[in-house]
């Protein structure tokens, strides 16, 4: 049997395959560790899943540390998400035209999907005026 070689690049060469490869890796790993912290905190130290409601999601976000770290998940899980659909469109569409207009759908999903995710992140309002009290938290009967 005849061993034919696999057709070489031309043109320059790109790190990115292995740049994305090994984002893969380290997001996946940062992604474990923040959801678990994410699932002890909500439902372990909380009331579990009957705790969370708006008063507790507004009394998370009223704190900024809590914010920056759901925009750090919601960033890591769209970008770890993206690339890996990225890398199956690569695999599995036919052509190159297809190729691109999959890969533009799914960056203009997934950068619509962050926009509006940190806009609500950093929005939120955790007592609104037109709200019950008995549905927000503590800190708004204060104000």
């Amino acid at each position: 049997m005849q061993r034919v070689d696999p057709p070489r690049r031309t043109g320059a060469s790109s790190n990115f395959e292995l740049a994305a490869w090994l984002f893969m890796r380290w997001s996946g790993a940062l992604l474990l560790v923040l959801i678990l912290i994410h699932l002890f905190v909500n439902l372990v130290l909380g009331d579990g899943i009957q705790g969370i409601d708006f008063a507790f999601v507004a009394g998370k976000w009223a704190n900024p540390f809590w914010q920056w770290f759901d925009l750090i998940m919601l960033w890591l899980a769209m970008l770890h998400g993206t690339n890996g659909l990225r890398v199956i469109i690569n695999d599995y569409a036919g052509t190159a035209s297809a190729r691109l207009w999959l890969k533009s759908i799914l960056v203009t999903c997934s950068a619509v999907i962050v926009m509006l995710g940190s806009l609500v992140i950093f929005t939120f309002d955790p007592c609104p005026a037109t709200t019950g009290t008995e549905s927000l938290p503590q800190f708004c009967a204060e104000r």
